[in-house]
């Protein structure tokens, strides 16, 4: 074979396979969007003690080093002030309502705006709920944690959490509830939603921030987390809902806290009157 054929070759071969692994990379960075492969059940064969070895690609759920959720432990937490407010740029999207196995996802099928940090814009991607929360704060956890999946142009991802405790209704979920009904009373996998606006989300101005991963498999690691300190709250009939809707007999679709083992929990914290 000539030489500089060969040489063309090897070359195309080796771009072949550099692509092929930014690519396959790249789509970890997604959630699972099948719930059904794996469950809750601590002492049960698919739970989340045995979510690393489901999957070769879902290892990081068994070995990773920055798993979540972890334990906003207040001793652990250290208070600065140069990150800032948050940045915030949302907009009105069209989107769809999917019944993932274990858990409602809000899926925009537009532009849903962003959310910018240390320079690089995240656009907003999904919203889904846990129940408790997932996150913990001084090893107590809350009834309800809402997630706002961002992904950067170059496949990064950034999450916004907010938790809720029992109280006054959620406008947000308020806005949600004839459509989640219209699902637990189906078959139906997915029901578009029309018109949503992420602006409706209540969000507190103060945050811990740390980097952790997502909390289902592939538990892909380097998200950066921001939990909204102020509580919100919701109904136990909102939880009640989100909970039926999705079919799966649980009370639960939290994964238990991980180990935070050399993580930084930093702490955004403004005035007081705003938090």
């Amino acid at each position: 074979m000539d030489k500089k054929l060969s040489t063309c070759l090897f070359n195309c071969i080796i771009f072949f396979f550099v692509v092929l692994v930014l690519l396959s990379s790249q789509a970890t960075s997604e959630e699972f969007d099948d719930e059904r492969e794996f469950d809750y059940n601590k002492n049960g064969e698919k739970g989340p003690n045995r979510w690393g070895q489901l999957k070769p690609e879902w290892s990081a759920c068994g070995n990773g080093t920055m798993q979540s959720p972890v334990d906003l432990l207040n001793e652990r937490v250290e208070i600065v002030s140069y990150l800032g407010r948050l940045k915030m740029s949302y907009k009105p999207s069209n989107a769809t309502l999917k019944n993932r196995g274990h858990g409602m996802k809000l899926s925009f099928e537009n532009e849903a705006g962003n959310i910018e940090i240390n320079g690089t814009e995240y656009e907003l991607k999904q919203l889904h709920w846990h129940s408790p929360s997932e996150h913990t704060i001084d090893g107590f956890s809350l009834d309800l944690e809402l997630h706002m999946v961002h992904e950067s142009q170059d496949g990064q991802v950034a999450v916004v959490g907010i938790m809720y405790k029992i109280g006054r209704p959620d406008s947000f979920l308020l806005s949600l509830k004839d459509h989640l009904e219209n699902i637990t009373d189906t078959t139906e996998k997915e029901s578009y939603v029309g018109v949503i606006d992420p602006r409706d989300i209540k969000i507190g101005s103060g945050y811990y921030r740390y980097l952790g991963s997502l909390t289902i498999p592939p538990c892909t690691e380097n998200v950066v987390w921001t939990i909204v300190r102020k509580v919100q709250t919701v109904t136990r009939e909102q939880v009640r809902v989100l909970r039926v809707a999705v079919h799966d007999e649980s009370n639960t679709n939290a994964r238990p806290v991980q180990p935070i083992n050399k993580r930084t929990v930093q702490l955004y914290k403004p005035d007081e009157m705003e938090n």
